[in-house]
């Protein structure tokens, strides 16, 4: 995967609540730390415009980003974000540094395809209920995919695609499945109709039971 986001940080020195307060309201500049593979972290300040103009981009959370750090650059995938509660102000990112030889585990987003011909929706009137919205990956930086997608064409009413039924690229393994088969969770389901059901009984569940013994 080619490298699509750069940004440029300085290191900062100034640590603590109130010399992050201060960058973020006199400069506009957002606090973030560089970590990982073997290295000391390393606590640096990225322009707010610039975090902003590439949070923009779904791609970003799932690219290998270039970090420019005055004369040195580092490869790193975005670990984490703090978003202020009200406004739209990023409060502080967290970087990971990556290595060609060593697999990464990232988030990224899944992109359902086909919605407007799935079999569930079109010959069954049900509704799609998306349960995730990304999947947690492992895979070299090399295999990152951008997003994954999920075709819903053939998924009927009353079915769900799980984890282990989504076609992953080659090279890239789910994080919940490795820890086993009860991980397996449902991604997206087709729910039946109100009123209706998987195998087209139009009873519904408000009518009153019939008594027992009742003739």
């Amino acid at each position: 995967m080619s490298n699509e986001f750069e940004l440029h940080a300085t290191v900062r020195t100034d640590l603590g609540k109130g010399a992050s307060r201060r960058l973020r309201r006199l400069d506009s500049l957002v606090p973030a730390i560089i970590y990982g593979e073997g290295k000391a972290p390393v606590n640096i300040s990225i322009p707010h415009k610039d975090m902003l103009k590439a949070l923009s981009n779904e791609a970003f959370f799932s690219h290998i980003i270039t970090l420019v750090v005055g004369k040195k650059s580092e490869q790193v995938v975005i670990k984490d974000l703090q978003r202020h509660p009200a406004k739209p102000r990023i409060m502080h990112a967290d970087f990971q540094r990556v290595s060609a030889k060593n697999a990464i585990t990232v988030a990224v987003p899944l992109h359902f395809i086909n919605e407007d011909k799935c079999k569930g929706v079109k010959l069954g009137g049900g509704s799609i209920i998306k349960v995730m919205n990304e999947l947690q990956i492992s895979c070299l930086p090399k295999d990152l995919p951008e997003f994954i997608e999920i075709d819903m064409t053939e998924v009927g009413v009353g079915e769900a695609v799980h984890i282990s039924q989504i076609n992953l690229p080659k090279g890239v393994t789910s994080v919940d499945l490795i820890h086993g088969h009860d991980a397996d969770n449902a991604v997206v389901s087709v729910l039946a109709p109100r009123g209706g059901s998987a195998d087209g009984d139009e009873s519904s569940d408000d009518e009153p039971a019939e008594e027992a013994g009742e003739e």
